[in-house]
């Protein structure tokens, strides 16, 4: 069994205009056909036990079989296969306006609350870069206050450095001197500290830190 879960990207387009029919020929339906149309619902089952029932859900691991006779499916392939169809120009377009302005309303709402607030920087790649970086440092144990025992993730640290060198992979060759100049040396530096980190670790016999000082 894999240990990435396989999920399901569901098309909400395809719920809403289904939804659209339903409402039009229940509105246009007589109350007759729309009480016999109405599916009775089914009698409830008696609980076999008295306590609750754990269900497990099994996913599907890389390489699963395939229809083809001694052929497997990769996991990317069969992701594909589940994914709805991508959005249209004009849908893509639409959702943009719509979220632009509902972004609009929400910094007008601010500014209301607060008179002196200006207005929101746009986000930027540095942004991006910047909060993953944050976020692995504080995973590792970084911004913790004087005199409390830090709290690491290192497993969680690992996975946001992995999530910067995927960044820094698919991005090559598509930004600027100084956009890939703050993703190399934030990467380095989350690796060292990473480094460091499992080292002290792995170290037997490690003291545990001195007390707070009073």
């Amino acid at each position: 069994m894999s240990d990435n879960p396989k999920f399901e990207v569901i098309d909400r387009r395809k719920y809403k205009a289904e939804e659209e029919e339903r409402e039009s020929a229940q509105a246009e339906a007589p109350p007759a056909e729309q009480a016999a149309s109405t599916p009775k619902p089914p009698p409830a089952e008696p609980p076999k036990s008295g306590g609750p029932r754990l269900v497990a859900q099994e996913t599907a691991g890389v390489g699963a079989a395939s229809d083809e006779p001694g052929g497997y499916e990769s996991g990317d392939q069969a992701g594909e296969a589940n994914l709805p169809p991508p959005p249209t120009a004009e849908e893509s377009q639409e959702q943009k306006s719509a979220y632009d302005a509902s972004s609009q309303r929400l910094d007008d709402l601010v500014r209301a609350q607060n008179p002196g607030a200006g207005p929101q920087p746009p986000i930027t790649f540095d942004h991006l870069v910047q909060q993953l970086y944050v976020s692995a440092m504080i995973q590792m144990g970084a911004g913790t206050a004087e005199g409390q025992r830090p709290r690491v993730d290192i497993m969680g640290a690992r996975q946001t450095i992995d999530l910067l060198a995927i960044l820094q992979e698919k991005t090559k060759g598509n930004l600027t001197t100084e956009e890939s100049r703050v993703l190399d040396t934030v990467l380095f530096e989350a690796r060292m500290g990473f480094l460091e980190m499992t080292s002290m670790i792995s170290m037997p016999g490690v003291p545990p830190p001195p007390p707070p000082k009073k």
